[in-house]
């Protein structure tokens, strides 16, 4: 056939592409969380916080500050993932606009590497860019990978909302990543 491509099953396996036989993956469900997930926030990033990914948050903070979240929720209601994002307001007297600031960025194990990072990312990344703010910041211990491959770059303290800066803890060596909206 001229002009088509037929992609046989090996060929198919090998470009990464499912087979007919591969079943797809469930759609993620990506929403909003609200107060009565604070629990499920908790628990999620408990072994984050055990391993030094994380700084640790009570369960009041996650009570408080849920609506920061977005989460992935698998289909027996458990949450896959969570990802915050503070809005902080303009700064005039540093000739900064509004910024936003991404934290607890976690995924549970068994579903790292299924996407729900990335989607997480792309919904806080989308949401940003609705409240119109100019750049996006996170911190991270790590080495940042999927950040990176949206747009985030190493950027100076200097640029971020002060209040957030005064917040890190030094002993963490976090690195400063942002990305431009």
């Amino acid at each position: 056939m001229k002009g088509s491509l037929l992609i046989t099953a090996p060929i198919a396996a090998r470009l990464g592409t499912p087979s007919p036989r591969t079943p797809l993956p469930a759609p993620l469900r990506l929403r909003s969380a609200h107060h009565g997930d604070a629990t499920a926030l908790e628990a999620l990033s408990r072994p984050f916080v055990r391993s030094g990914a994380l700084r640790e948050r009570s369960l009041s903070l996650y009570a408080s500050d849920a609506a920061d979240f977005l989460v992935v929720e698998a289909q027996d209601g458990a949450l896959d993932g969570c990802l915050g994002l503070r809005v902080h307001p303009a700064e005039p007297s540093r000739g900064r606009g509004p910024a936003g600031v991404l934290y607890n960025f976690c995924v549970a194990p068994q579903s790292q590497g299924s996407g729900v990072g990335a989607q997480l990312l792309r919904g806080a990344l989308a949401h940003a860019t609705a409240q119109s703010l100019d750049v996006v910041f996170t911190a991270t211990t790590g080495g940042g990978g999927l950040f990176l491959r949206y747009g985030f770059a190493s950027a100076s303290e200097e640029l971020a909302p002060m209040a957030w800066v005064k917040s890190l803890d030094p002993r963490r060596n976090s690195r400063v990543l942002a990305r431009a909206l």
